[in-house]
């Protein structure tokens, strides 16, 4: 790499930190032959991401883009700035995963909605408002609506996974307080605590005469 101050290629590396939420690496540098010191970034280099909206138009992926517009939505909701840029992060590896190059706003828009969903439900309306261009209180009480289902289905679904668990481990169920204790419990125990037997009416013998 070459001495942007007099053109050497030889120089070496003083120090080596994370940068930009560990999205790149920064490296202070010092050239060999002028000793001026100068500051370099190593970052991965992804393929371009085409996104097609809704009128047909193609623009490339721009993540500060995606990031006004979920800190808007964030605005006020105590939802921190390390935790929207994570989840900027999350759905830009995402993209980057998928086998084709060019995605439709919508998928991003669904995407954005998913993670939003488990952050703040303000937040969650707010976004879904734009970008589902919201016409009426309808719209809102609808949105939330399906946001509470899934929410239900969710612990539902979380509920369901722990008992089964339980069940693999062997755990026994807790019977209640009032249960009725089996009958080997009652083998040593002494005649006047024996329960009543019934008879074929249903009453209990101690009422017989």
């Amino acid at each position: 790499m070459q001495c942007p101050f007099c053109q050497h290629p030889n120089n070496r590396v003083l120090e080596s930190r994370s940068a930009e939420s560990d999205r790149s690496i920064r490296r202070r540098r010092e050239c060999m032959e002028c000793e001026r010191r100068f500051t370099t970034y190593e970052r991965i280099e992804y393929v371009p991401i085409t996104v097609i909206k809704r009128q047909g138009d193609r623009e490339s992926f721009d993540r500060s883009k995606l990031l006004r517009g979920i800190v808007t939505a964030c605005e006020k909701t105590g939802v921190t700035a390390h935790a929207i840029e994570r989840l900027v992060d999350e759905i830009e590896a995402e993209l980057q995963q998928k086998a084709v190059r060019d995605v439709t706003s919508e998928e991003i828009g669904e995407q954005v909605l998913a993670h939003l969903q488990h952050l703040s439900e303000v937040a969650y309306v707010r976004f879904a408002s734009v970008y589902q261009q919201f016409q009426g209180i309808r719209d809102f009480t609808e949105t939330l609506s399906q946001l509470k289902m899934k929410q239900r289905k969710r612990k539902g679904k979380s509920v369901s996974e722990s008992v089964s668990g339980s069940q693999v481990q062997g755990t026994q169920p807790v019977l209640p307080s009032d249960s009725a204790p089996s009958s080997e419990s009652y083998q040593n125990t002494p005649h006047q605590n024996k329960p009543h037997q019934r008879d074929s009416t249903g009453l209990a013998a101690s009422f017989k005469v």
